[in-house]
């Protein structure tokens, strides 16, 4: 499930350090995706919603894209601009071979420096362990002018989960849930990362489930289950007090709302052509004199 610690909603992002502990178990996560691929497309409805809003921002960029690096690949659904050469990269073994891709984590360095003009990559990161160095791979893995599009879970994602199971496990609350990125500092990473021109926005989708074994069912079948390491597992008591709280919170047609917020960043790799902000001080015009009432 994309799990939040206990105590609180927000993601602590950290400078890379060899020495600091994982926060998400590699195989584990390999393992889950192996275990999704057979039947993802039943589960895809997250990662079209995401690859949808890829596409429309990439809509908007008037100019070619020859070579074209997927990070996270999963069963496919990215449609790569007309005329590129695509290569695909998952870290489960039998979504990079349902793409033809490779597989491999996305924070560790696999591409020589400079070797694409666009990265995208929709519904993987908010689970790599080394995200500052993901995206820092990307960028150095883009030509000069070269364009990052991607989108993950973060922000309010699984409130009501992460609520139920806070409340059914009030006396030893574990943490059950990912810890979530917002908007704010997903921005903060794409400048740390050396990203030119960064846009961080996020868009929420809201799905109503009949109850918590519907939403659990729909996490397991796209990979999204916990993966963090040492976590107790649930006891059947725990489960029993989360699925009556989380009918507790149903609508009129007894079905309970969960929240899925979408982070989408763009970034272009540094180059002398693109815009740079006006220096400080070089205005013309007084902002005190432009705000005062007209006459």
């Amino acid at each position: 499930m994309s799990l939040a610690c206990p105590q609180g909603t927000s993601r602590r992002v950290t400078a890379p350090d060899s020495f600091a502990p994982e926060i998400f178990d590699r195989a584990r996560r390999r393992a889950r995706r192996d275990r999704a691929a057979p039947r993802f497309a039943d589960f895809a409805f997250l990662r079209e919603w995401m690859v949808e809003g890829i596409a429309e921002r990439l809509d908007a960029v008037r100019r070619d894209f020859g070579d074209v690096l997927e990070l996270g690949s999963f069963a496919g659904g990215f449609v790569a601009p007309p005329g590129a050469r695509v290569t695909r990269i998952d870290a489960g073994a039998r979504f990079a071979a349902l793409t033809g891709g490779l597989q491999g984590e996305e924070d560790q360095p696999h591409f020589p420096d400079a070797s694409f003009d666009l990265i995208v990559s929709a519904g993987v990161l908010d689970t790599v362990n080394d995200l500052p160095g993901a995206l820092a791979l990307a960028r150095r893995a883009l030509r000069p002018d070269g364009l990052f599009l991607g989108a993950f879970l973060g922000g309010s994602t699984l409130a009501t989960l992460r609520a139920v199971l806070l409340e059914a496990e009030a006396d030893r609350p574990a943490a059950r849930v990912h810890p979530q990125i917002d908007v704010r500092a997903a921005g903060d990473l794409l400048v740390r990362a050396g990203f030119a021109l960064p846009v961080a926005d996020v868009e929420t989708l809201t799905v109503r489930y009949a109850s918590l074994f519907d939403l659990v069912r729909d996490l397991r079948g796209m990979a999204a289950t916990s993966l963090l390491p040492g976590t107790p597992p649930l006891t059947r008591d725990t489960i029993a007090r989360a699925a009556a709280l989380f009918a507790q919170r149903a609508d009129a047609e007894g079905r309970t709302s969960e929240k899925f917020d979408a982070i989408f960043v763009t970034g272009w790799a540094p180059d002398p052509s693109q815009p740079k902000p006006a220096r400080r001080g070089s205005a013309t015009a007084s902002l005190t004199e432009a705000l005062k009432p007209k006459p």
